[in-house]
């Protein structure tokens, strides 16, 4: 069942199917949980007869992810975050099909509540790059502007387990440990307020005063707390191509870690345990362990796990690298 494995004190990866692996796992074992599951009929990853993506109907794949949705909340402590990542699908007739709106059903049915959508942003042509999706080709706004769509946009749905928390997530300190995880550090408009953004972040870098006062913070928690994220690098991701396969039919980047990084900071403390059932390259592994915490992390396909084993040997060093107080 369980190809390879890789434990270590901070994290353990499994080379595996993921409903093998979640199935062994405490009731109440996880922090939170942040991965995208396969874009039923969007992506094929691989020929493996295990592969989500390999099912034949939406129908059939629906019904599959609902046994993961079922342990997923099993595992999950009460009153903590399941981060899921997913877009909307176009069918073969290229229709739209609300793939968020399953996800969400099939979340509530297990004991889930839904608390929140954010929106990441897509610059349109890189979508058309990365996709060759035909409904944003130019020629069609020449041709026929009716087969033109778009670019849509990838969602993360925030859902929590029912229960009291039984420890909280604080920032005593603010939002100030690590770098700003986007493009911008804060809007143009405070420029001329702060002045240069790496003193401005040396001022406030390990402030522990009152936090009404923390001017980095609450810069930085004004673009997290947006509905829609527009400033999340699409090519912050880990390295990937040398893990591509024959039988991929497509192969997308990986989530951004710029996404990553916002859930994992925002959503747990130093030391607790993320879980990630479709690892990939080990995107979802990388960044909580990069900040201090752990991480479990399953992956079918072998290419990618191999990958994945690459990647992790750098996440622990990540931050110590380079100097926090001249990023920008």
């Amino acid at each position: 069942m369980t190809k390879n494995q890789v434990v270590t004190d901070n994290y353990a990866i499994y080379n595996s199917d993921c409903m093998y692996v979640v199935n062994q796992l405490p009731d109440n074992s996880i922090d939170l949980s942040v991965y995208s599951p396969p874009f039923a009929g969007l992506y094929n990853y691989s020929s493996h007869e295990n592969d989500f993506s390999n099912c034949e109907t939406k129908d059939q794949f629906l019904q599959q992810y609902e046994f993961l949705i079922e342990q997923m909340a099993r595992v999950t402590k009460p009153g903590r975050i399941n981060a899921v990542h997913v877009t909307d699908v176009h069918t073969n007739t290229g229709r739209l099909w609300d793939f968020p709106g399953e996800v969400i059903r099939l979340h509530e049915k297990h004991g889930m509540e839904y608390h929140n959508r954010i929106t990441v942003w897509k610059e349109p042509l890189k979508v058309r790059m990365r996709t060759m999706v035909q409904s944003l080709m130019h020629k069609f706004i020449v041709d026929d502007a009716t087969r033109c769509f778009t670019a849509m946009p990838d969602y993360v749905l925030i859902f929590k387990k029912k229960g009291e928390i039984e420890v909280p997530v604080t920032h005593p300190n603010g939002l100030n440990d690590f770098e700003y995880f986007g493009d911008v550090p804060f809007l143009d408009a405070h420029k001329e307020t702060y002045g240069n953004y790496v003193d401005f972040r040396k001022k406030w870098k390990g402030f522990e005063g009152d936090q009404r006062e923390n001017k980095l913070s609450h810069l930085t928690w004004q673009r997290y707390a947006s509905s829609v994220w527009d400033d999340v690098r699409i090519d912050n991701v880990l390295p990937f191509k040398d893990s591509k396969e024959d039988d991929d039919e497509k192969h997308v980047h990986p989530l951004q870690l710029d996404v990553i990084d916002r859930i994992v900071y925002l959503y747990t403390n130093p030391g607790e345990t993320v879980l990630t059932p479709f690892m990939g390259v080990g995107s979802e592994v990388y960044s909580p362990v990069s900040m201090g915490r752990k991480a479990i992390g399953i992956e079918l396909k072998e290419s990618y796990f191999k990958q994945a084993t690459l990647n992790l040997k750098e996440a622990a060093l990540r931050f110590k690298k380079i100097d926090q107080q001249s990023l920008f």
